[in-house]
């Protein structure tokens, strides 16, 4: 239990840390709060005098925090609200390749380890030809400028330092090898190639990139973006939803941890599952 007169001087400190914060002066409080600016002046003088309840809470709105931090009875000033709208943000997600919100989220954690389960392949690891097929008609005329201008971000995400893990599940592998579903139509000189690619990247960036495959009969996860220890993004389609508290970034995290103790193929092996794909593709006539 704190003493009237320790109460009464957090109340003073904090109302003038919140009078200097917000820029406001003893009269526009008084204004905003509803009563005299005698009474302002009161709270903020050298005695022991402490609000009623309705006072505080007027107080509180009119500076942007809460009751209880006024009062002491808590060390963050937010309200929920506001702690609610900083922790979690909604971002428009474009059809495209990298855009602007993902290329600073990666600039945003460069040299933290990365984790990542994709909506299909990772487009970081995709060949230019495969990119071009997925993504030309939705581009239309900018096609050309926009892959170039993501080659070129891929060359700094390259330099970043940054580890990447990346889980991912067998049956998109599957798919893509036999361009069916998603890949329907993908010609086969595209899907060998890239097949290619995926084996040289697993095996020249190991360990600073790790595949994993988990088979989705047993295990499951939406598209999810892990930045660091400071951000989680989940992919729903049309946007992100950004995630910054910290137990929400730590639940994410745990997931992918499960994922990859879950998976049918490891970093040190996914190259033999990767190279048994490809053998059973036969080129194009």
């Amino acid at each position: 239990m704190q003493d009237k007169r320790d109460r009464s001087a957090i109340f003073r400190d904090r109302l003038a840390q919140g009078l200097t914060l917000r820029g406001l002066s003893q009269s526009a409080l008084a204004r905003a709060a509803g009563v005299d600016r005698s009474t302002i002046s009161a709270l903020l003088g050298a005695g022991t005098r402490l609000p009623n309840a309705q006072l505080a809470a007027d107080c509180a709105t009119a500076l942007g925090v809460t009751s209880d931090w006024l009062l002491g009875l808590s060390e963050r000033p937010e309200p929920l609200q506001g702690l609610l709208a900083e922790a979690i943000t909604i971002t428009e997600a474009p059809r495209a390749l990298f855009d602007d919100a993902i290329y600073a989220w990666h600039r945003e954690a460069a040299g933290y380890k990365i984790r990542h389960v994709p909506a299909t392949l990772p487009d970081m690891l995709k060949t230019r030809a495969t990119v071009d097929w997925e993504y030309r008609a939705a581009l239309g005329a900018s096609a050309d400028q926009a892959i170039s201008a993501f080659q070129d971000q891929l060359l700094w995400l390259r330099g970043a330092r940054s580890d990447y893990e990346i889980a991912l599940p067998l049956h998109e592998l599957t798919c893509f090898a036999e361009a069916s579903g998603y890949w329907y139509g993908l010609p086969a000189k595209v899907r060998l190639d890239q097949l290619d690619h995926l084996i040289g990247l697993c095996n020249a960036l190991y360990p600073s990139l790790r595949l994993y495959l988990f088979d989705a009969h047993r295990v499951y996860s939406a598209p999810v973006t892990i930045f660091g220890p400071h951000r989680a993004v989940v992919y729903l389609g049309r946007h992100y939803l950004s995630f910054q508290d910290h137990a929400t970034v730590q639940v994410l995290s745990q997931h992918f941890d499960w994922l990859v103790r879950e998976a049918a193929h490891g970093a040190r092996t996914v190259t033999d599952h990767l190279e048994q794909l490809r053998a059973g593709i036969e080129p194009d006539d």
